[in-house]
């Protein structure tokens, strides 16, 4: 179901009863209007500056913002020279963008919810103040797949959210596996003060870069590992990392890594997981050029030189 993309007092129909020289309820302001939906718009230029300037954005960049509200971000990153493309839902902030780039043809206002609007195939980037009711699931369609196109994203997200997605130790094993193939810290704390309306909590800037060292196989036995180790967290390491290589080669590449092999799996940080799946990425690819032993060979024909009645 879809939420609202603002925070509007909504009058009664119908006129109140005011018997007994009953008095009317103060009407709520914006302020104080209940926001299921986290949404909170970006009002401070100098947060919408750090951001821009922490994603590097730069001529011939593709970049994209999801949730652009009434611009607070857009422009800037259209100052930059990236194309932008500004997601939307909210049809009423939509034309006030495309009132207010109509132009600029560096920026696309494209009418569509962040959650399923379709994303570009080719690399991007993304900067945007999401609504704190969908954080998750805007990360988990960003970073979720295995051959997402996104290489960065500066996100204005819950302070608490962001403290949870750069722990050491994730709870959940999506976090684990973002973290395995994204670097995944925050840049500052952001103050209520710098939003309409103002949460009652305070919100992060979280800055998160794709790794460029991990390759697809590498990042395939990382997501083993991971599962495994989460699905029986008190599990030995060198157990969970035994059901792969020998044990004798398991404990042996704990140890190299820092971690006691009978320790829990669950004690294991994200990016060590990582660094064991990259050991046996090139264990494969070891085994993959010495190929396989060759049997027997057939004898090899005589290469005398045949006599010219043999040519003919």
């Amino acid at each position: 179901m879809a939420m609202p993309r603002h925070s509007r007092t909504h009058q009664r129909s119908g006129r109140p009863n005011r018997q007994n020289g009953a008095k009317r309820a103060p009407a709520k302001t914006a302020a104080q209007a209940p926001n299921h939906a986290g949404i909170h718009l970006l009002r401070d230029p100098a947060v919408s500056a750090r951001m821009v300037r922490s994603s590097g954005a730069g001529p011939g960049d593709l970049v994209v913002e999801l949730g652009a509200g009434l611009g607070a971000l857009t422009g800037p990153l259209a100052a930059t020279g990236a194309r932008v493309i500004a997601v939307e839902r909210d049809p009423r902030f939509v034309a006030k963008l495309q009132r207010r780039f109509s132009d600029d043809d560096g920026v696309r206002v494209v009418e569509a919810d962040a959650r399923t609007v379709m994303l570009p195939h080719r690399q991007y980037a993304v900067v945007a103040n999401i609504p704190y009711a969908i954080s998750t699931a805007l990360l988990r369609r960003l970073l979720d797949p295995e051959g997402t196109s996104v290489r960065q994203a500066d996100l204005l997200v819950e302070w608490g959210f962001a403290k949870r997605m750069t722990d050491t130790h994730p709870r959940d094993l999506e976090v684990a596996w973002w973290r395995a193939r994204f670097e995944l810290s925050i840049a500052g704390r952001v103050g209520p003060g710098s939003f309409r309306p103002a949460p009652s909590v305070d919100s992060a800037h979280l800055v998160v870069r794709r790794r460029t060292d991990v390759s697809r196989q590498q990042a395939r036995l990382a997501r083993r590992l991971l599962q495994d180790a989460y699905r029986q967290p008190r599990r030995a390491a060198r157990d969970v990392l035994g059901a792969h290589v020998p044990k004798k080669r398991a404990h042996r590449l704990l140890t190299s890594t820092g971690i006691d092999p009978p320790a829990a799996a669950a004690t294991v940080p994200a990016a060590t997981w990582l660094l064991l799946a990259g050991e046996l990425s090139a264990d494969a690819a070891d085994a993959g050029r010495s190929g396989p032993a060759r049997g027997p060979q057939p004898p090899k024909r005589s290469s005398r030189a045949r006599t010219p009645a043999e040519e003919r």
